[in-house]
């Protein structure tokens, strides 16, 4: 047990305080204490003083300084009823030191005999301490701490455990409705291109939206990779990247015609204006723009254009994500970059409020961020990444 969480374990003990009080009683001494003693700190646990010792919970005395030290050492009690007639303890320096002639303590160990501390005792007057009354009570109560310490830090760690059980089963609900929520735009987009197919179109035509429908396939079956990714034990939180030059400007291009295939109602204006390829995660960075022109296409007003802009400088990769509507209210936008979190009119879209939480996700894991800017005109998100900046 660390020894500076010590006085929380034992103040967490509710009978502490009447064992403390039970063997001032039955000892007539005026100060009792249970003290954590490691091998170089001794940390007073739980006091009760009635002769003015000065010590309070969480108090420390010089180690070496304490019978204590000898006790952990040894992990046999000391009895002096008075140190003064004591053939041991007359010329031993912690009586003189702290003003004792009576004293008792007794080890309090921990299953497997690893060593806790003790309960003490002191006062400055002689006290009857070789009765077997006392030192059974004295061995009875340091057992019973010692099992109430361990009882407690089992708990502790059930608790940690069971914690770190549900952080598991949360991020595993997330990683599955996140990989739902990804696969969603390129099936609408596929099943668009089945459509159009069906309805019958030129050699031309057909093998465009052929084409599109390939590259949409390609990309979700890079995002099954992800499933892979989750069996060994990566989780969103945790993203791994595969970094390589990506020429940007076309994989943007390529997501805009995407959804474009699956909104062929909608208009999204692109305008990339990148000079050199980008060090990044090109399936991860697919995520992103899909996930920032769909929450676009989903909250923008209909009859107005979606603008998507690319660009890049000596120091810094942005992409920006511009549509008309309503304006998101300020307390919305604090959240809307958390998981499962929607807000004004986004509450209405029936989605899982993760598009914008992976987007950001995937932006951090490339040491990039994402903001949002909100008036009553349009809504725009940037992307912002340093260049060579990716973080994993």
């Amino acid at each position: 047990m660390d020894a500076d969480h010590a006085p929380e374990a034992v103040a967490a003990i509710e009978l502490i305080p009447t064992i403390l009080d039970t063997v001032c009683r039955l000892t007539g001494m005026g100060f009792a204490a249970v003290a954590c003693v490691s091998d170089t700190r001794w940390i007073a646990c739980s006091v009760k003083d009635e002769i003015a010792f000065g010590l309070a919970p969480g108090s420390e005395l010089e180690l070496e300084s304490t019978i204590c030290h000898e006790i952990r050492q040894s992990q046999q009690a000391v009895v002096i009823s008075d140190a003064a007639a004591d053939p041991h303890y007359s010329g031993h320096h912690t009586p003189a030191r702290y003003g004792f002639r009576s004293y008792i303590s007794f080890p309090i160990l921990l299953p497997g005999g690893r060593f806790f501390g003790t309960l003490c005792a002191i006062d400055p007057e002689p006290r009857d301490l070789e009765r077997a009354e006392v030192q059974n009570a004295f061995r009875m109560f340091a057992d019973l701490i010692g099992f109430h310490l361990d009882a407690s830090d089992m708990l502790q760690t059930a608790r940690a455990d069971l914690g770190r059980e549900r952080e598991t089963g949360i991020q595993r609900e997330q990683f599955i409705a996140v990989l739902g929520h990804d696969l969603r735009n390129p099936i609408a987009a596929l099943d668009a291109g089945v459509s159009i197919l069906r309805r019958g179109q030129s050699p031309e035509r057909a093998e465009f939206v052929l084409g599109a429908m390939q590259a949409t396939i390609d990309r979700m079956n890079m995002m099954v990779g992800s499933i892979l990714d989750f069996a060994r034990g990566r989780l969103v939180g945790d993203m791994p990247l595969r970094l390589e030059p990506v020429a940007v400007g076309k994989l943007v291009a390529q997501i805009a015609a995407e959804l474009m295939v699956a909104h062929p109602e909608r208009a999204i204006d692109l305008d990339c204006r990148v000079s050199l390829p980008l060090l990044c995660d090109a399936q991860r960075i697919g995520q992103l723009t899909s996930n920032l022109l769909s929450n676009a296409l989903t909250h923008g007003t209909s009859d107005q254009p979606i603008s998507v802009v690319c660009e890049d400088d000596a120091d810094e990769f942005r992409l920006s994500v511009s549509n008309r509507g309503a304006e998101i209210p300020p307390d919305v936008r604090e959240r809307l970059f958390l998981p499962f979190e929607q807000g004004g009119s986004h509450a209405s879209a029936g989605g899982l409020g993760l598009g914008l939480y992976i987007a950001s996700t995937i932006a951090a894991a490339h040491g990039g961020c994402i903001d949002v800017a909100s008036s009553p005109d349009q809504t725009c998100f940037t992307f912002r990444m340093t260049i060579g900046n990716a973080a994993n």
